[in-house]
């Protein structure tokens, strides 16, 4: 090998070239699960795959600036193996491939390792990245320098004349097809164009692109003049006319297991929901993830933009939306006296969720802290059951029609490939997907258990004494090994979606896509207001509606605002976390320790202290004890604050 080494790669390029082409082979091989399908995509598209190798390459040249030149290309080469061996280990997770904006993910992510990791494996992992760590810098301090002095003019030109000629390899792999600026579907477009091009295209190709075209005519002109004056004309409900109540329920990971190829069940997985598909308006909806990214298909449902206008593997609420108002039908429903409510029976700040749905028209959120009595699936997460209290008060609230938007958890992977439910109620009796067959079993059982829920939240609903449309619909597909093959319907992008209500509405069953829900549930009850509410009930069957409809989601959030005369017409909320008011009401001292009686406290209930959290043990909704001291002049100034998991304040009491 030394002789090897000596011989041939000696020389920096040379070296570079064989690191680069062995490294590409590695990912891809990780990325495909087999060395022969990293051949076979070799062989079907070479050009593709040294176009990824010249990349890797290209991040190799920052190596001739330093002296410890070695270490760099030893850094460069453990950045592209771990990205890639990432990439391998999320594919076995959930459906979609890793992306730069997982990164902006990665306190959700490290939030929610429990629910995939064992104490022992999440130790090991610790210790290994010790290890890691230790292993770097005993290698800076010991491995050798460039011997000869830097050039740095020369060095620079080399860089320079090396990046355009990556610049015009690009161009041309662009022109030739080799690789694709437009992902229509992520995981297509990792499998054809290679994992380097797709990562780093997630990390340079964010936000919505403007149009050529772009202005206030173009803008303006996808409306008529009388559509235009209507959007200007509402600003507040003057109507005496009651309008329902709408509730959104977004189930996690809901579909119908039926439509999996020659699959067979010894019980059916979703009665209720399949009982309210037959005698409601129901149809496909097109989501825009598999296997995880709950938070688009909610952003689509709520905004009516589609997500696939934005970077590859972007997620809003963690860039655009973290800084700026979007129209939603909960804005929409405000300016008609709605109340605005959202509910998640998990962390309220997983995805951003606490503080962007300030920006998206909310008047309170009821997250998994806020709520008593929640019980827990083995894969620990909180069971749908739960969330029938808390729709029930959000609509008794407020003396106002309400809008109530639920997001459900129960669903979510990973779901273990060991058998934890000794005596399941659904049995598949005949599914094609062997290698995930405990897998499946399990997530069937929290299928039916969420049909169940379902099926209560109906039956409490039915009687209630205020009109109500409730729209049911399935986030994604669960991250199981599922392709469109499996499927009748030979997609994996659809779940399905059922408008019921306790009035009268008409049956009307058609396939929508996740961004045309919200509006079209508008328009069954007669409401047109929004600019893209109005634009998806007047325009879905127009030639240029994809192109018009990107066009309006540039100019509402990264331009000039042509649509609202300039000004952004929608403000930050006041967002109030939880709707049941949390109070303390006295301070108990028993001995020498103190209590805190209130009312709505929660297990994530905890004692504060100008703004620290204090050790605290739960012991009712009505009771906490103080389990430290401190100064009995201080007593006073005790507060309950809701604490999640990952020690941040979601709110404090008065």
């Amino acid at each position: 090998m030394k002789s090897f080494f000596e011989r041939y790669l000696h020389n920096s390029i040379a070296l570079c070239v064989v690191l680069s082409i062995s490294i590409n082979i590695i990912i891809e091989s990780i990325s495909r699960k087999s060395l022969l399908e990293c051949l076979n995509y070799f062989l079907d598209s070479p050009m593709t795959f040294i176009y990824n190798t010249f990349l890797i390459f290209f991040t190799y040249s920052i190596a001739y600036l330093v002296k410890r030149r070695n270490f760099v290309y030893m850094l460069v080469s453990i950045f592209w193996l771990a990205v890639g061996i990432t990439n391998g280990v999320i594919l076995s997770f959930r459906m979609t491939p890793f992306t730069v904006s997982d990164l902006a993910l990665l306190e959700n992510g490290i939030s929610i390792i429990p629910n995939y990791l064992s104490t022992t494996g999440i130790i090991l992992a610790v210790a290994g990245g010790i290890l890691i760590i230790i292993a770097f810098m005993l290698v800076f301090i010991f491995m050798p320098k460039h011997k000869q002095k830097i050039n740095y003019a020369k060095s620079i030109a080399g860089i320079l004349a090396l990046g355009i000629s990556f610049f015009g390899f690009t161009s041309l792999a662009i022109n030739q097809n080799w690789v694709s600026t437009h992902f229509g579907n992520l995981g297509y477009a990792y499998r054809d164009y290679g994992f380097p091009y797709c990562f780093m295209n997630t990390w340079l190709n964010t936000g919505v692109s403007a149009q050529p075209n772009y202005s206030k005519e173009r803008i303006l002109g996808i409306f008529t003049p009388e559509e235009l004056d209507a959007l200007e004309s509402v600003t507040v409900s003057t109507s005496d006319e009651r309008k329902p109540n709408v509730l959104m329920l977004q189930m996690e990971s809901f579909f119908d297991p039926t439509l999996l190829e020659n699959a067979t069940y010894s019980t059916d997985p979703i009665p209720n929901f399949r009982k309210l598909k037959k005698e409601y308006s129901s149809g496909f909806l097109t989501v825009p993830s598999i296997g995880a990214g709950t938070a688009n298909t909610e952003f689509e449902v709520l905004s009516g933009m589609r997500v696939r206008f934005f970077g590859p593997g972007e997620y809003p609420y963690k860039s655009v939306l973290k800084d700026t108002t979007s129209e939603t039908i909960a804005y929409t429903l405000k300016r008609l006296g709605y109340g605005t409510h959202a509910i998640h029976n998990h962390r309220g700040a997983f995805y951003g969720r606490n503080l962007v749905f300030s920006n998206l028209g909310f008047d309170t959120f009821t997250s998994l802290e806020y709520m008593n009595g929640v019980v827990k699936t083995p894969g620990n997460w909180a069971k749908d059951g739960v969330l029938v209290d808390e729709i029930l008060t959000a609509l008794q609230s407020t003396e106002s029609e309400d809008l109530v938007y639920t997001i459900s958890v129960q669903g979510h992977g990973k779901y273990p490939s060991s058998r934890i439910i000794e005596d399941p109620v659904v049995i598949a009796e005949t599914i094609g997907i062997d290698e995930d067959a405990l897998a499946f079993e399990y997530y069937i059982q929290q299928l039916y258990e969420m049909d169940k829920f379902i099926g209560e939240l109906v039956e409490t609903l039915e009687n209630y004494e205020e009109d109500i449309v409730l729209v049911i619909f399935g986030d994604h597909l669960p991250g199981l090994n599922f392709d469109e093959n499996d499927m009748i319907n030979k997609t994996i992008y659809e779940t399905e979606y059922v408008i019921w209500d306790n009035f009268g509405l008409s049956k009307e069953n058609k396939d929508l896509c996740a961004y045309q829900l919200g509006a079209e549930v508008l328009d069954r009850i007669n409401i047109h207001e929004g600019v893209l509410t109005k634009y998806h009930q007047n325009y879905k069957d127009d030639l240029d509606y994809l192109i018009n409809l990107e066009a309006l989601q540039y100019d509402m959030l990264y331009g000039k605002r042509y649509i609202f005369d300039g000004i952004n017409p929608y403000e930050p909320t006041e967002l109030q976390m939880g709707i049941r008011e949390i109070k303390v009401e006295a301070v108990v001292e028993v001995g020498n320790e103190y209590y805190i009686k209130g009312t709505n406290f929660t297990p994530f209930s905890k004692i504060s202290l100008d703004d620290k959290v204090l050790d605290t043990i739960f012991l009712g909704p009505s009771v906490l004890g103080l389990l430290e001291e401190v100064d009995p002049k201080d007593v006073y100034k005790m507060k309950v604050s809701q604490v999640e998991k990952n020690k941040e304040i979601l709110s404090t009491s008065e």
